[in-house]
């Protein structure tokens, strides 16, 4: 047996040298070379209804990068894989899957909420980070997940908001609602109607109709019918508004009409024009006098025009991002979560600073459409107007 044993361990050591012990060997093999830079992504509908919000965000994912980048140093350069998700649960998830593929490291969006939430599971999975800069519904942040972050505010602070100027500022005590189903939408509609019963505001009615719409005359007889001091449209973006707002004029519908922040878009004014004035909306308090904001305008509107709803909150989103990993040193996702937590800086939509479920706070003020232009109206915090 031993004679056995030592005739094995000299072929054993015949084949090691053949092969030089492995090394040789090894060099026949070609060693997968470590990706270069960092690959994020963004998502959102680039095609369809909801097309204008969704280049919005790209745009401001893209001038965030071009600002980011000089920064980055050895872990640029930074790229950008955006996808369309057209605001639909299964283009999204397929979108998400793809960008998986890609292998970005976060993705900033969406913009629906029911895109957002369920492209959010095969990302999170994958140690992805989502963050939105738009979508606001309460469920993208209440689900435990642990690389789920929100830039915008949340539709629970938008109602409150949206209620408190009804009953303080203009004294309603009738309110008619109408929204499109659609997740977000109908999610923001449903917290007013539940708040305005609390705030004894009473309800006249709360209509549906379909995304795609062009004909809203049969809700909007019901809404002139009954008179409401507060007609409160709560839709998926400033496309369905403006025919929404342009027929309620034509009708000749007194009531005051309060919108959310999807309606808020200079798209609004464009296509309902004189119809758009005096219409009140929901939406974040933007300093637009920052040094922030004003290298965020410049970066972002030389060649993207100018910016819409989301792009500052997209911009935003990506730099908190990336100064996240290059604190970390790394795009390992716990070291960057861990500093993304640490984060508090200025940014160009509002103060960024992640709480422990992912949400930043939310900043909702009143604005009005003035002009053609939307402006500061009302404060909710302190009950008072801006200075005109």
């Amino acid at each position: 047996m031993k004679r056995a044993f030592k005739l094995l361990s000299m072929l054993a050591l015949a084949s090691l040298v053949a092969f030089g012990c492995g090394g040789e060997k090894k060099e026949e093999k070609t060693a997968e070379a470590p990706v270069a830079g960092i690959k994020i992504g963004s998502l959102g509908p680039l095609t369809g209804p909801y097309a204008a919000d969704g280049n919005d965000i790209k745009n401001g994912v893209m001038a965030a990068i071009e600002v980011m980048n000089p920064e980055m140093g050895a872990l640029g350069p930074v790229t950008l894989q955006s996808e369309d998700d057209a605001c639909d649960p299964r283009q999204a998830v397929a979108a998400a899957n793809k960008l998986i593929n890609e292998k970005v490291t976060a993705v900033i969006g969406a913009y629906c909420s029911s895109a957002t939430i369920p492209a959010s599971e095969p990302l999170i999975s994958a140690k992805i980070f989502m963050i939105t800069p738009a979508s606001t519904s309460e469920k993208v942040t209440e689900r435990g997940m642990p690389y789920m972050f929100r830039t915008c505010g949340r539709d629970d602070d938008q109602s409150k908001a949206a209620i408190k100027f009804m009953t303080d500022q203009l004294k309603a005590k009738t309110v008619y609602i109408v929204d499109d189903k659609t997740t977000y939408s109908q999610g923001l509609a449903d917290n007013v109607e539940k708040l305005a019963a609390d705030a004894g505001l009473q309800m006249l009615g709360h209509e549906h109709v379909n995304q795609g719409d062009k004909d809203y005359s049969a809700v909007l007889t019901k809404v002139k019918a009954a008179k409401p001091d507060v007609f409160y449209v709560s839709l998926q973006n400033s496309a369905s508004a403006a025919p929404m707002l342009i027929q309620t004029a034509r009708m000749g519908i007194k009531a005051k009409i309060l919108a959310q922040d999807a309606v808020y878009h200079p798209q609004l004014m464009e296509l309902a024009k004189k119809d758009a004035e005096g219409v009140f909306l929901t939406f974040g308090y933007t300093d637009k006098e920052t040094p922030e904001y004003k290298k965020f305008y410049e970066a972002y509107k030389g060649k993207y025009g100018e910016p819409g709803a989301y792009s500052a909150y997209s911009y935003d989103s990506t730099v908190a991002y990336l100064k996240a990993v290059k604190a970390a040193g790394s795009t390992d996702p716990e070291k960057v979560k861990a500093e993304l937590m640490k984060l508090e800086f200025n940014g160009a939509s509002k103060k960024i600073k992640y709480k422990e479920n992912g949400d930043s706070g939310s900043n909702y003020v009143i604005q009005v459409v003035k002009d053609g232009t939307f402006t500061n109206y009302w404060n909710p915090e302190t009950g008072e107007l801006f200075a005109k």
